[in-house]
């Protein structure tokens, strides 16, 4: 497990390119506010908006997710942990403010990259429009 890329995948390494070529800034593996240890792929700070690019395997995609057969107990409750978290960190940060969005790998990047300009120029419109009034 230790040879899985935890950052910097090769999905996430798309998403980004096409983000920043159509002009949008971002943080990266920006900290998940009040969790330890936790990171967002992609973080519009500004406008409050959390891209979570997840793998297949890892997170559990309902199309593609494996389950191995050696030492498959374990494998089950690691899993199962791991979907756990995605649903507390979401959660978190929803209840911060914060607009999240989660992608599988296998993703078109592009009609991600699409699917998060659009979102980030909503909640800042929305914050424009916010601080009108």
């Amino acid at each position: 497990m230790s040879r899985q890329a935890s950052k910097d995948t090769a999905a996430e390494l798309a998403v980004r390119r096409l983000l920043h070529a159509a002009g949008l800034r971002y943080r990266v593996e920006y900290p998940v506010p009040g969790m330890a240890r936790r990171r967002i792929d992609v973080a519009f700070t500004g406008a409050k908006v959390a891209v979570l690019i997840d793998g297949c395997f890892w997170h559990g995609c309902p199309q593609h997710a494996t389950r191995p057969k050696a030492n498959a107990q374990w494998w089950r409750e690691k899993l199962d942990r791991n979907m756990a978290r995605d649903r507390e960190t979401t959660e978190n940060l929803v209840s911060l403010g914060w607009m999240v969005l989660r992608f599988w790998e296998h993703e078109a990047p592009e009609q991600v990259a699409v699917r998060v300009g659009a979102a980030v120029e909503r909640r800042r419109a929305e914050l424009i429009k916010g601080r009108k009034t």
